[in-house]
């Protein structure tokens, strides 16, 4: 009995090809993920905000800076480039200044495409015993009361035009755990979720995204100046609760984040609260401590 097998003829394979191809489509989408985008960016004369236009500036996006600190903010634009990027004066605690930035970018660029909702503010206060209530007004005036309105008039603007556009806005880990900052910033980054997901709702019969970006302390001068710490101490700080050793947390991990956010690329997620902590909140450090402890004792 001839137990002999045919000969193999091998021919190469088509694979590689329609791999290179695929990756070629690839490497172009991701420089220009935000290509003919239009976005504005509240609170983006330093910090998250700033790292984040210049993000979206470098994948083609036209990008509106919106913030109170029109020296710092018109310097971000006039670095970013003028063809890319200007600025404009909001308080987001006056909701006509947010309907004002919002008109300006559509007279401007034609429409909006993307509202990333990040100006933000965080006092220290010591305990609820300690609560001062102006300063608690102040946060929630800025941090609630101006993600509200981002969120009305970028959905407006949208709506009113058949952008099936993305709204991002700046949470914190303190939306869902508190022990993260005082009292009236833990309160008011548990309502920007709230709105968040409110909005997804609503906005989302009009094919409108909405998600939450949620950091853990990163060396902004909003975190640096609330805390008391150079930069260099709240990285420390941040890196010694996280879980992901060997990694420095960085405003352009946010910026990322906002940027998958904005793009197609999250084409179906809507209503999510995207944590960015080294996975310092889902692990418990305490008992990790206790662990050790015991079997350093052993």
């Amino acid at each position: 009995m001839d137990f002999s097998f045919p000969k193999l003829i091998l021919k190469p394979s088509p694979l590689p090809f329609f791999l290179s191809v695929f990756q070629a489509k690839r490497q172009g989408r991701h420089n220009h993920r935000c290509s003919k985008w239009n976005a504005i960016i509240t609170g983006a004369a330093s910090g998250i905000g700033e790292a984040t236009a210049r993000l979206f500036a470098s994948h083609g996006a036209t990008v509106v800076i919106a913030d109170i600190q029109d020296e710092l903010g018109s310097a971000v634009a006039a670095s970013i480039g003028v063809d890319n990027c200007s600025y404009v004066h909001c308080d987001v605690t006056e909701e006509a200044q947010v309907e004002s930035a919002v008109r300006y970018a559509v007279s401007k660029h034609g429409r909006l495409d993307i509202m990333f909702s990040n100006a933000g503010l965080a006092f220290i206060s010591p305990s609820i015993l300690e609560l001062d209530l102006g300063d608690f007004d102040k946060v929630m005036s800025v941090n609630v009361r101006g993600t509200a309105a981002a969120l009305k008039h970028a959905g407006r603007a949208m709506v009113a035009a058949g952008i099936r556009g993305s709204i991002i806005c700046t949470g914190s880990i303190a939306s869902f755990q508190s022990g993260n900052g005082p009292a009236g910033y833990v309160a008011s980054k548990h309502a920007v979720l709230g709105l968040v997901r409110a909005a997804a709702a609503d906005l989302g019969q009009h094919g409108i995204r909405v998600n939450c970006v949620s950091p853990s302390g990163v060396a902004t001068p909003l975190c640096c100046g609330a805390a008391g710490m150079t930069p260099e101490e709240v990285e420390q700080l941040t890196a010694s609760i996280s879980s992901l050793k060997g990694a420095v947390f960085k405003v352009n991990h946010v910026a990322a984040a906002a940027l998958f956010l904005a793009s197609e690329e999250s084409g179906f997620i809507s209503g999510h609260n995207l944590i960015i902590d080294g996975g310092s909140t889902v692990v418990n450090s305490t008992f990790l401590q206790i662990f050790e402890q015991a079997s350093i004792g052993a």
